[in-house]
């Protein structure tokens, strides 16, 4: 819906205060420029009385040689001033939807995952590119635009007042008309560019699933279901785009029809004037320059409003997502973790993913420093959930986590999260060197440190086989490596870290038999001295596990060391079973 007056005008002074205020210097300097362009394009318009008057009708040759060199003077005051004004006020405008953006970046970044869930990444890209796109295009342009077209305007009608406030009271009469539709224009602009948006936004989230997932794509074969589904929503776009443009169209020819009377009037009354010796020709033509020269700022202005209400309306959807507040956020007192055991403590735990009731519930375990703690159980039994809330990536609803007796809502999320280290069966890797994604956020580490970690993660080999090696780019998501170079470059990455605590969540389920050995040894060198966590599908990389937790449907069913759980035939022992049959786990 558009928003009202109200809520429109705090919407300019957030803008203007958080953004632009900070660059009051530069655009102070950029009005006085354009406060001298207007004022000599307001020149430009006088100039005609004493060259119709002085020159053509009393024949004065003095005035026929100052007249060009006046004319020369604000030709170049003119373009100077716009050159600053252009330069000061378009640094303004990109400086201003820079630091939009890094702002934006920072608090989506920051975000906790509730937040970043809700939104697809699609919408978020959407916010970045589209609506940040509308904003440059109204601070750069439209902002500068409007303030220099009311500039020139006023110095304008300033002439036309100067020459006769009659014919000025004439032809401006018929402007406030243009208002009224003008501003309905506007509100309906901003009604379309806020669909438009929401539409833009829902092409790029298909767009990354469809580019995303284009191995299921080709491999069902719907490609032709994709296209389809693409062309639905570019046709929505095609039709709002295009009512956009009747809409930007309309407020010109608005302006021509009434700019055509008011100049009709003008030169009928005007005429009569001269005619009857009341003004003379030169003022009249004066009066007639400034009038058309003002014509064009007064339709630009027309024309401008409707581009500033999609700015308007982008920066309401700017504001509403940097306004969304994290769920977890650094308590006010919060301080540092202070680690000297490493111990983790889930006291009666519960957590609930919305309304959905997944989750954990009532869940107590200690993981003793230094010991390697296992978690089992069918998908969706909560296992991920509690590595998600040990790494308060959510808050517990109920109960308390601890390390080292210190509940982590009370201590910083930064000093929470360096001293654990996370290995993720969703490997993330970025379009970057292999190096730098061994050493990612590290970029001051050297070489023979990345490759021991590699060659811990037994990723050393094939790294040299590659291209340039350590320096071989691996493509956006690592797409140029197979699932398992990508694990082994995330568990390099984990060694690296040498964090404390570690958890690992399905660390080796990517990799194949050979490489899993080595890798696992690989691992149980770095568990050593180190809390560790280990979520597991298959059991035979846990058997050597300090304690075994079995989790089903949210909660802890039973728990105990590889031959206590065998032993009780439970629970455990049913999923051991189950993969041991005939001798498939190897």
């Amino acid at each position: 819906m558009p928003l009202s007056d109200a809520r429109t005008s705090a919407l300019l002074k957030r803008l203007i205060r958080s953004y632009v205020g900070p660059y009051k210097r530069r655009i102070s300097l950029a009005v006085v420029c354009m406060v001298v362009a207007a004022a000599m394009t307001a020149a430009n318009a006088w100039l005609m009385q004493p060259m119709l008057d002085e020159v053509f009708v009393e024949k004065n040759i003095t005035a026929l040689q100052l007249i060009p060199l006046a004319i020369i003077a604000i030709a170049v005051l003119n373009g100077l001033a716009s050159f600053g004004e252009t330069i000061l006020m378009r640094y303004v405008g990109q400086r201003v939807i820079a630091d939009m953006q890094l702002d934006l970046f920072g608090h989506v970044i920051r975000a906790d995952l509730d937040m970043l869930h809700s939104h697809s990444a699609g919408r978020l890209i959407s916010r970045f590119t589209n609506d940040i796109q509308m904003l440059r295009h109204s601070i750069s342009n439209v902002l500068t635009g409007v303030a220099k077209e009311c500039l020139s305007m006023i110095f304008l009608i300033g002439v036309m007042f100067y020459q006769s406030w009659e014919l000025t009271l004439m032809a401006l009469i018929g402007f406030p008309l243009a208002i009224f539709p003008i501003a309905r224009l506007g509100r309906r602009m901003r009604k379309l560019s806020d669909g438009t948006q929401h539409e833009l936004g829902e092409l790029t989230a298909q767009l990354d699933e469809s580019f995303q997932g284009v191995r299921i794509v080709k491999a069902y074969g719907t490609e032709a279901f994709e296209e389809e589904r693409a062309r639905t929503r570019v046709e929505r776009l095609f039709g709002l785009y295009f009512k956009a443009a009747r809409i930007q169209a309309a407020a010109s020819p608005m302006m021509e029809m009434i700019g055509g009377i008011a100049i009709a009037i003008v030169v009928w009354y005007g005429g009569y004037q001269v005619v009857d010796g009341r003004t003379t020709p030169g003022a009249f033509f004066s009066f007639i320059t400034a009038m058309l020269m003002a014509y064009k700022p007064v339709k630009s202005i027309a024309s401008l409003n409707t581009h500033l209400q999609e700015g308007l309306a982008a920066a309401r959807r700017f504001f509403s997502m940097l306004d969304t507040e994290s769920r977890v956020q650094d308590a006010p007192h919060a301080t540092a973790l202070q680690l000297s055991e490493a111990r983790v403590e889930l006291d009666n735990i519960s957590f609930a993913y919305g309304e959905s009731g997944a989750g954990v519930h009532g869940i107590s375990l200690t993981l003793e420093p230094g010991q390697v703690a296992a978690l089992v159980g069918p998908s969706g039994g909560g296992k991920s959930t509690l590595i998600n809330l040990i790494l308060r990536f959510y808050d517990v609803t109920g109960g308390t986590i601890r390390i080292d007796g210190q509940d982590i809502r009370e201590v910083t999320q930064a000093s929470l999260r360096e001293h654990i280290a996370l290995v993720s069966q969703d490997v993330v890797l970025f379009d970057d060197t292999v190096a730098a994604n061994i050493a990612y956020g590290r970029p001051d580490l050297s070489r023979e440190a990345v490759m021991e970690a590699a060659k811990q993660a037994d990723a050393h080999d094939f790294i040299m086989g590659m291209a340039q090696g350590y320096d071989t780019m691996i493509g956006p998501h690592g797409v140029r490596l197979s699932g398992g170079q990508r694990q082994r470059l995330s568990i390099a990455r984990a060694i690296l870290r040498d964090a404390p605590i570690l958890l690992l969540d399905e660390a080796t389920s990517a990799l194949d038999t050979q490489s899993e050995r080595s890798v696992q040894q690989a691992l149980n060198q770095l568990m050593q001295g180190r809390t560790t966590l280990v979520i597991a599908h298959r059991l035979s990389t846990i058997q050597h596990a300090d304690v075994i937790y079995v989790l089903d449907q949210g909660k802890v069913v039973e728990h105990g060391t590889h031959d206590e759980l065998v032993h009780w035939n439970g629970a455990y022992a049913g999923l051991h079973a189950m993969q041991f049959a005939g001798g498939a786990a190897q």
